[in-house]
């Protein structure tokens, strides 16, 4: 306690160092995003949020994001109530393997991607005879959000389930409950603001991939161009007020995902704090 209340020179050169690398690592670059994107005026700046390959572009990446999102909660759920509650063979393959799109490059998953299902795969008569998009479609764009985004709800619940212990579940199902009762009424009280947080992280994730993405949209303009991808279009293409115009929309996204992860970090704690 009194290294924590030391108002020494070491803490505030720590303090100085923190914020000195986050003005410039982080504040500096977002308000050159936002004053470049508006230098040329407003009516400029609302052209290029409005082109309609913008627009088509930030619902595509929202809709690749829902899926995401979407999927991810429910495997993150089911997973680590399974890693955590239950003894089985191959728990920990299991475990390694949500790892797993963490430790591989966002690149490789959108060639594995492209390995399955593009046409010199086995798969691909079978889906050509079913017409079935998935390379340079928003299907293969939707496959590598999800891929990309696997780990982070399920890594936010297993921590606080393993915490949690089996006792609580134990005892309600020796009273009779289902299983269904149990996470319901016990399990899911415990985890819904890790959940929560779980899915604003996976969310930003998502709207901001870029690389897995790349390799399966084809760069088809309108149609399997990503916010990420069309801002890198015009950015090539010269036109930087456009590329920074729709980075501001990433931009403001990011606030208010931040905004969120803090009211969940504090009403998580308070949850904590009420609960010992």
């Amino acid at each position: 306690m009194n290294l924590r209340k030391d108002s020494g020179a070491l803490k505030w050169t720590l303090i100085i160092i923190g914020e000195l690398f986050l003005a410039l690592f982080l504040i500096l670059p977002l308000v050159f995003i936002v004053r470049t994107s508006l230098e040329k005026g407003l009516a400029v700046y609302f052209k290029s949020i409005t082109d309609q390959y913008a627009v088509k572009a930030a619902f595509l990446t929202i809709k690749a994001t829902i899926w995401a999102v979407v999927v991810n909660t429910i495997f993150g759920v089911c997973a680590a109530w399974c890693i955590t509650k239950f003894a089985f063979h191959g728990k920990k393959i299991l475990s390694t393997f949500i790892d797993l799109p963490v430790t591989v490059s966002p690149i490789i998953a959108g060639l594995i991607y492209v390995l399955t299902f593009g046409r010199q795969s086995f798969l691909f008569p079978l889906l050509d005879r079913w017409d079935i998009e998935i390379i340079f479609a928003t299907p293969g764009i939707i496959l590598a959000t999800i891929f990309v985004t696997f780990p982070f709800i399920s890594r936010e619940l297993i921590p606080v389930l393993t915490a949690q212990g089996t006792d609580e579940e134990e005892a309600a199902a020796l009273m009779g409950a289902k299983t269904w009762t149990i996470f319901r009424t016990v399990t899911l009280p415990h985890i819904k603001w890790a959940l929560l947080y779980g899915v604003v992280l996976c969310t930003a994730r998502a709207m901001g991939e870029f690389g897995a993405v790349s390799v399966l949209s084809g760069h088809l303009r309108g149609k399997t161009n990503t916010l990420p991808l069309y801002i890198e279009l015009l950015y090539q293409g010269y036109d930087f007020t456009g590329a920074f115009a729709a980075s501001s929309l990433l931009v403001v996204l990011t606030i208010i995902i931040l905004i969120l992860r803090v009211w969940l970090e504090g009403r998580g704690n308070k949850d904590a704090d009420i609960r010992k």
